[in-house]
This record gives C-alpha cells, structure tokens and sequence, in this order.
C-alpha cells in the first residue's frame, strides 16, 4: 500500500484512485456520510499510509504535502485532520472499507510464515541486508494484496527468512564437504587429545607451562606485515596450511558471493570456543568460508609482495647509487682551465715523467680518479653499477625466499609473446638450487622480452674457455623484473587469485547473449563506424569553434614562440569575496550555540534511521535494539575522531569499553557504514530547498587526501607527493553542495584514475553523475576513454596543459585546416584501430559498469606494459575525447572556473578532515587493513552528518524574517553546509538520546518498532 497509490499513481499492486475509495454518494457506511460534506472522505484518505507499511497511527506519521494534496482534492481544511481520531470506530470501519475497495486484506499468522518462506527462497539466499530484504517483501505483500504488518512483525519476518536460507544452503553446503577436509576444518579450532588436561594439572601443580606455538587459525586470519622476507615466508606458510586443507573447487558453487562473505565475517570475529558452540554443520561451513576466501587473499597477497620485493630491490639500489654517486661522480670544477694547464706543464717539460708534471695538476691520485669515475658514469657507470647492486641485493638476502614463493604460485598467460617469461620461470626453479655461476652448456635460454637492453652486458659473460654463457642469478633478476612487468598489465595472472586472476574473467561471461542490453545500457551505437563517424564530426566542430574563436580569447595564445609548451593560459580572475556568511555562521552558533559533534551524529541517525544498515554478523540479536544503538554510535564516533573506542568508553554514558568493542566487531563493517553514509547523502538531498541551494547538480568533484598509517602492513606505503610519512590515500567524491557520496582507500601506488570511475559508478546514492572534475592525477588518456563509453564526462584540471597536444580528426591532405592549432597539434587519430576494437572496447565498459572486478583490475589491462590492441584503441579513443575536452576547455573560461571551483570543494573537505579526525594526530594506529576501513567509513558518515544538519541549520536560519533578502548573490555562491564553527569534536562524550536539536520538521526514524503494536489485530 504506497503513498503513490493512495494519491491516484500506479504503485504496484495497489493502484485505486479516490473515486475508488469513494465510488458514489449512494452508498451507505463512514466513506459515504453525506450529511458531513467531504470530511469523511478526507479522512477516509488519510487513513492510507503515507510510507509502506501498516495504516497510519496518527496525524505524526502523515507527511505534511501528502496532506495538503488530500485536503485540496476533499476541498476541506487541512487542519480537520487533528480532530479525526485514528484508533476509533469510525476509523476502522474506514479501514475496512478501504480493504474492501483495493482487494487487499491482513496478513495473519499463516501469511507471516509464507512470507518468510517466500524471502528465504527467493530474496534471502543472494541478499542479507535487513533493509533491502525488507523493502522487497513489501512490494510482494503489495504485489500479494496483503496489507503489510507493523514494523515489528515485518522485522521478525525479514529475521526469520533469512535465518531459513541461511539454513538451507548451510545444509548445501556442509553435505558437500567430503570427510577430509571436514576433519582438517575441526582441527583448526579444536585442541589435541589431552593437551587441556595436561595443562590443568600442570598448573595445578603449579609447574611452568610452555606457551603453545600460535595456532593454525589465528595464523590464517592475521593480516599481512611489511614487504619483507619474513613476511613473505609468513604468507607462503598460511597459504600452505590452507591449501593443506584441500577444500573441493565448487564446494560454493551456486552460493552467491555475498552470502559466503557474510559466514566469513562471522567466522572470523569469533573465538574458537564460540565456535565450537555451533552445530557441526555450521561451524564447519563457517570456516569453509573463511579458507576459501582467505586462499585467494593469501594468493593476492604473494602476487602483491612479489611486485612490492622487486621494485623495493630496485628503488634501494637506485638510492644507494645516487648516495655513492654524490660523493664519487661529482663533476671536476675547472676542467677546461685544468686541461690547459696540462697541456702547458706538458710543453714546458715534455721529459718530465707523469707522476711529477701532471699529477700536480690534477691534485694527485684522487683527483684522476675522479676523472675516471666521470668518465665511466658518461659511459653506462651507473647502469652498470645499479645492476651490480640489484643482483647483490638480491643474492644476498630476498632469493630464498622469492623462489618459495614463485614455487607455491601458478603463473599463466593467455598471450604466447609473454611465453618467455614463463620459460623463464621454469629454468629458474629447474635450477634453483644448482651452485653454479652459469647455466649449464647447452641450456636453451630464452633472452628475447626477458632479458632487457641495459642488462644484456651484465647477463652474458665469457666462461673460462671464452665461450659466451648466461649468468644464472643476473638471468633470475631479468626474469623478476620481467615478471612484475607483465603482472602489473595482467598479460601474466597467477591460478586461484583474484585480483591478479585470469583478466578473461573479468569481463561479462554472458555479454554476447545480452549484447544488445548491454550496448543499450551504455547508449552505444552497434556498429563502429557509426561510433567513429560520430566522434571525428564532433572532433571538427570543436576543433573549428576553438580556431575560429583563438583571434578573440584574451586568455589564450598558441605559439611556437612559448617557452615550456605551445599552450599559455592565463590564471583566472579573482570573484568578489561573499560578505554575509560569516554573519550567517555567528548566527547559527549564536542560535543552536556550540554542539558537540556527536549530537549532529545521533540528530542525523534518530532523523533518518540509518543504523538499521548496521547489521550483526550472526543470524540473531538478543541486544536492546536502544541499547545497540547507543552504542552502534559511540563507535561510529570513536572511529571517526580516530579518538578510539576506549576513549570513547570514559564518557557520560552506561556502556563499557568491552560492551562497545564486542558491538563493534560484531556489528560495524566497511559495507554498513557505507550503507548509512548513503542514506544520510540522500536524506540531505531530498532534505535541500531550491530556494537556498539552487537546482541540483549533476557532477562530482574527485581527488585524494593522505593519511599517515603505521606502516608494518603491505598497503601503508610512501609517496613522492607526501614526504612527511608513510600512509595510505582516501579518495573522495563530492558533490556542489558538499556531500560526499563516495569514499575508498587506496595504497599510494594505486590508480587515482580507476578510484575516480569506481566513485561515478558505485556511489549508491540518487543523486545521477553525468560530470565527474578531476585533478592532473585522476585523468589520463586512457580515463578519456573509458569514461566516454561509461557515458559521462571526465573534467580535469590538466597540470601540464601547456605541453598538451590536440589530435588531428584526419589527415590534411596539404592544407592545414587549423593553421593557428598548428603549434599544439600532432598526428591524426587512428580510426580503424576503435573499429577494429570496438566490441572488446564495450566489453570492458561493461565489465566495469556491471562491476564483474574491480574498475582498478579492469584498467590494469591498460598500461604503458601491455602490447594487446584493445590498449592502443583504448588510448586512440581517450585522445580524441581529450581533444574534444581541451577544445572545449580553452575557448570556454566558464568551464574553466567551474572546475577550479569544484575542485576548491575536495580542498574545503580535507581541512574539515583534520579537525574531525584529530585522534593521534590523525595517523591511523593499525597495521590492519579492516581497521582503516572501519576508521575512514566512520569518519565519512560523521562529515555526511555534520553536512545533513549544517543543511537544516542554514535552511531555517534563512527561513527567519531577518535574513529575508540578505544574501547577495556572491553569497549565495559561496554557501555551502561544510563548517564547524559552531561545531566541537573535543572533550567528554556525552549521549543522551532524548535531547533534540530544535530544527523543523523532526522526522520519525525510518523502521522504528511499533509502541503500541499497530492495530493490525482488528
């Protein structure tokens, strides 16, 4: 029963208008009391229910447009509807009569265990997330015609399906486990034959007990350190242990993803002893799940310390070179005047010997030496040198431990031109443990894409009998680098991983089948000329308004005569500052006065409902639904200060620091956090007036923040543009009004690019992202491409403009159609490379789109390392995109300052950042990645709450007579919900949840239990 219905719309399942609420004035009953004009109909209507879900209680749940819109079709005061009495006679009977006209009836008893049934069959096996399994058996009920329950009983049915299908593909699951593996699952958790009686009587003894080794399973849960050899001796051991295992392949074939990573997240937060509580069926397919998932974990992990190991071999040789160079290459001052002066010492004393005329001048021996030094670096020196130190390195220290390592993985390729990096694997464990310097005589040795240029001198060496021979550890370095290499573009992928699995899987298995949806979804043409012929007539016309337009641009030249690129541009002007925000600021702190930041958090909560997202790992909760979301908040805001949960613990409030470190680990997950950030994203949306905000915008702003980490972990990493410490990036999407509607955590050496796609296309809020503007780190040609098949368009900010280059649409023929964009432009486009490609092209926009793998695995096909066509297509159609951009860029400075402007929003966020997240000085004191997840997905949902109530702050600070007309329009530009002057995240944490910011138009949480029961009892 929707709201849509009940107004005359087409609500599935219940599309009746007023006339077949009220069908003639013949009839006898409440709906027809002529004698009360249109009173009774008026109430009548508002008896259906203005959210889905059981009918109305009362005036309070009616939203206030809903009943307007009633009152004006029963042509009565809207304020008749507080005398009408929502529990009484007349209202039943309405309600009956309302039944009785749209078919529908109460669900009883019977009806709440087939729904239940219903959502185990078909909801409740793909989909756990109470809210969505929620929303879908409300629109069955509707489709069904039954009225749906009150809030507590549609709790209790959603609770009750899923536990069903979590039971029945438990019970798949566990017979599919042969004997086995199901006794090496046991053996994880459970001690050996006598050890805890030995130990008992050892204690009672009072006897020393040797501490156990750490066992199996905590080993298998612990995250990964540093890239070090220990730590990869650590890995390969756990992926060992769990393929010791030996799960069967498809022991979850047909179970969905989500669903298996649900029993994994339970498995692993809890102890063995709980564990062992369960039933044997379900502990067992609990750590099935956690094994099977952690296998292809480990596996990435070792791919990932593999490329980690040798670009760190590399950057250390590189560092120690640059330090021996300074002191020993340094160049010789003088050397002109020096060889001068030799040559007239030599003239003056041509029978002098050396040592006496010439040393002298050269200031003795070190001096030559370091003439020498120069030479030789002039010469290669220093390649040769760094090659010198690589191999030692590597010899030295990191060699056992790469050779177990490539042991235990499994590389593949699906290209044969990176066949010889594979034979190159095999040669090397066929001799891994030989002692020799050189491959035995007559070893075929590939050379050829492994063993590059700068190397060659340094691999192949003249045995004792001048025969040339390769050097076996020189030849194991060229393969490592060779390796990593094609890894890094997936042209090489490892079995049983799955970010560095096979990339054929990446793609859609069932795109022929669906081609024309999925050409449909991205509104692509299906022929590829069509496409071309489109893009090179929109390459001209941008390319004729940009020349024709040059002679008027004041901010633009285009000459040979420029120093650093053909491009200048001039920085834009300065807008006129806003003179009444800061009025406005002092007045909401004035009104509202200070307010600790966890009051805008619990406000946003109590007024959208959020923390239903937040749901346990287990089946069941036997907490107070109050009690829990006390503390579901006093984590949220522990996380997201970074102050800590025992910090937390210390404040006004009954809850203990074991209680809010047991909800958080049975409750809070990088998934729910998310869930919430959206819902309160879309609340502010809905909750925004035009009137102050102006319409709403379709384009996001994108860049990365850093955060310092403790780096004994393999994703905190240093980089080159944050000297101050190793950390970790934050990537942010934000829109106009300064809502982010999307976050992730990147290593330092991740693609910005992918991360600003993933943000366009995994947001999960309304809001409908057809522009997304970018920093020089989130653009590349490549993202041109890829973002012109998704369908929107990339908008950066190009760091180097003045060295860009615009591509031809064809060639000239002799005459150059574009005689003042001759100095910035090159070659034409190759238009039969997109054709030739076309389909693969849409292939992998549909990968990404579908989201088959990640958009980071996805565009790892597409580096500098790869040689396949469908990257040099790629790239052909990213430049004629970026053509199109920076035609549109240079002649238009609108879209210049739009840019800058979105942008300065990512900037205006990051400053807020530091005083959110002020804890420990804002460094992330963890080594383990689901605890920086937890502590970034918290701090998202505090600046999303912060930005929800500044918005109703502002809105009714303007509402009031005395700021009617006082913003100028430079204010207006300027405003925005981001501030925190009236705002403190410091000091004791107080929670009471029944103090209230005063702000209009306090809503009901979303999914609250019914007080009373609901009158679903008639």
């Amino acid at each position: 029963m929707s709201t849509g219905s009940a107004r005359g719309g087409s609500g599935s399942g219940a599309g009746w208008s007023r006339r077949t609420l009220h069908p003639g004035r013949g009839r006898t009953g409440p709906v027809a009391e002529q004698d009360r004009g249109d009173a009774p109909r008026f109430h009548c209507d508002a008896q259906v229910p203005a959210v889905q879900g059981p009918f109305s209680r009362g005036r309070f749940e009616l939203p206030d447009d809903a009943v307007d819109h009633l009152a004006r079709q029963a042509k009565v005061p809207g304020d008749d509807i507080g005398f009408y009495d929502f529990t009484g006679r007349t209202a039943k009977a309405h309600r009956k009569e309302i039944r009785e006209a749209t078919g529908f009836r109460i669900c009883t008893v019977a009806d709440q265990k087939t729904l239940a049934a219903w959502l185990a069959v078909h909801i409740a096996q793909e989909e756990r997330r109470t809210e969505q399994v929620r929303a879908q058996l409300l629109a069955h009920c509707r489709k069904e015609r039954i009225e749906p329950p009150t809030a507590e009983r549609v709790a209790r049915i959603v609770d009750s399906g899923i536990r069903q299908a979590d039971e029945r593909l438990i019970s798949t699951v566990a017979a599919r486990l042969p004997v086995e593996p199901a006794a090496a699952l046991e053996a994880l958790f459970t001690p050996a034959d006598g050890e805890d009686e030995d130990q008992g009587e050892a204690v009672a003894a009072g006897k020393e007990v040797q501490e156990p080794d750490v066992d199996v399973l905590s080993a298998i849960k612990a995250s990964p350190g540093n890239a070090s050899l220990a730590t990869m001796v650590s890995e390969i051991a756990k992926l060992e242990a769990v393929r010791a295992i030996s799960l069967p392949g498809d022991v979850f074939a047909g179970i969905h993803p989500t669903v298996v990573s649900a029993w994994r997240a339970r498995a692993a937060v809890e102890s063995p002893s709980h564990l062992r509580d369960h039933p044997r069926p379900v502990r067992l397919v609990l750590l099935a799940a956690l094994v099977h998932q952690r296998e292809r974990e480990l596996t990435d992990t070792l791919v990932d310390l593999l490329n980690s190991i040798v670009h760190k071999i590399n950057a250390r040789a590189e560092k120690k070179l640059t330090e021996e160079f300074a002191k020993r290459y340094k160049e010789i001052r003088n050397k002109g005047a020096l060889l001068n002066r030799i040559a007239e010492v030599s003239l003056e004393a041509p029978r002098e010997l050396v040592e006496d005329a010439i040393y002298p001048v050269l200031g003795g021996t070190s001096g030559i030496a370091n003439l020498l030094h120069e030479y030789k670096s002039k010469r290669g020196g220093y390649a040769r040198d760094k090659q010198r130190v690589f191999k030692s390195s590597y010899s030295g220290h990191y060699r056992t431990g790469l050779i177990s390592l490539l042991r235990v993985l499994d590389f593949r390729s699906n290209n044969n031109d990176h066949r010889p990096v594979l034979d190159g694997l095999e040669l090397i464990l066929a001799h891994a443990d030989a002692k020799t310097t050189y491959y035995p005589s007559g070893t075929h040795v590939r050379l050829d894409k492994v063993v590059k240029a700068e190397w060659r001198e340094f691999a192949l060496d003249a045995d004792p009998k001048g025969k040339q021979r390769v050097v076996r550890l020189v030849y194991e370095c060229c393969v490592l680098q060779a390796l990593r290499d094609c890894l890094r573009c997936k042209e090489i992928w490892v079995v049983g991983a799955d970010r560095w699995r096979n990339p054929d899987e990446d793609l859609p298995a069932d795109f022929d089948a669906k081609r024309q949806e999925n050409y449909a979804k991205l509104d692509l043409p299906h022929q590829a000329l069509e496409h071309t012929e489109a893009l090179r007539m929109e390459m001209r016309e941008e390319l004729d308004k940009l020349h024709s337009t040059l002679p008027k641009l004041r901010w633009l030249e285009i000459s040979e005569k420029n120093l650093g690129g053909a491009i200048k541009l001039t920085p834009l002007e300065p807008l006129p500052e806003p003179k009444n925000l800061r009025r406005l600021k002092k007045y909401i702190e004035q009104r509202w006065g200070t307010t600790p930041l966890i009051e805008f958090l619990k406000e946003a909560v109590l007024r959208t409902g959020v923390l239903t997202e937040l749901t346990g790992v287990g089946t069941r909760s036997g907490l107070d639904p109050a009690v829990l979301a006390e503390r579901l908040l006093l984590c949220t805001y522990g996380y997201g200060t970074n102050s800590g949960l025992r910090a937390v613990a210390s404040g006004d409030h009954p809850h203990t620091e074991e209680d809010i470190r047991y909800t958080a680990r049975r409750y809070l997950t990088p998934m729910g956090l998310k869930a919430m950030a959206v819902a309160i994203a879309n609340a502010t949306f809905a909750a925004r007036q035009e009137t102050v905000w102006g319409q709403g915008t379709t384009t996001v702003a994108s860049d990365s923040t850093h955060f310092a980490a403790w780096d004994r972990n393999i994703f905190t990493e240093w980089h080159s543009r944050y000297r101050r410490s190793r950390g970790i990036l934050v990537y942010w999407h934000i829109e106009k009004g300064r809502m982010v509607i999307h976050s992730k955590i990147l290593t330092c050496s991740a693609s910005e690019v992918a991360a600003a796609i993933e943000g366009v296309m995994r947001h999960g809020t309304t809001m409908n992202v057809a522009g997304n503007y970018v920093d020089s780190h989130g653009q590349s040609e490549i993202g041109f491409g890829v973002t012109k098949l998704l369908g929107y368009q990339l908008l950066p900010r190009i760091k180097q403009i003045n060295k860009a280059k615009l591509y031809r649409p064809g060639p000239t023929n002799g005459t150059d159609p574009y005689p003042g964009l001759a100095p910035a432009m090159t070659r034409p486009i190759k238009w039969d490379l997109i054709e030739q490609n076309y389909d693969m092209l849409v292939r992998y926009a549909t990968a990404i789109r579908v989201g088959t793998a990640s958009t980071e695995a996805i565009l790892r096909r597409f580096t500098r390392n790869a040689s396949h066509p469908v990257y040099q297509a790629m790239l052909e159609l990213g430049r004629a995109q970026k053509t199109i951009f920076m035609c549109q860029y240079l002649r238009d400075r609108e879209l210049q300052r739009e840019i800058n402007s979105g942008l300065n929003v990512v900037e205006g966020w990051n400053d807020v950042n530091d005083v959110i997240f002020f804890g420990k000085s804002g460094e992330l004191s963890s080594n383990h990645r689901d605890q920086h997840e937890l502590a970034i997905g918290s701090l998202h949902v505090l600046q999303a709450a912060l930005v929800y109530i500044n918005t109703l702050m502002i809105q009714d600070a303007l509402a009031e007579p005395e700021w009617a007309d006082v913003l100028t329009p430079e204010d207006r530009r300027g405003l925005n919900p981001l501030f925190t002057t009236h705002m403190t995240p410091y000091g004791e944490v107080k929670l009471n949840m029944s103090s209230r910011l005063s702000l209009s138009d306090t809503a009901t949480p979303a999914g609250s239990p019914d007080e009373d029961g609901g009158d679903n009892k008639e």
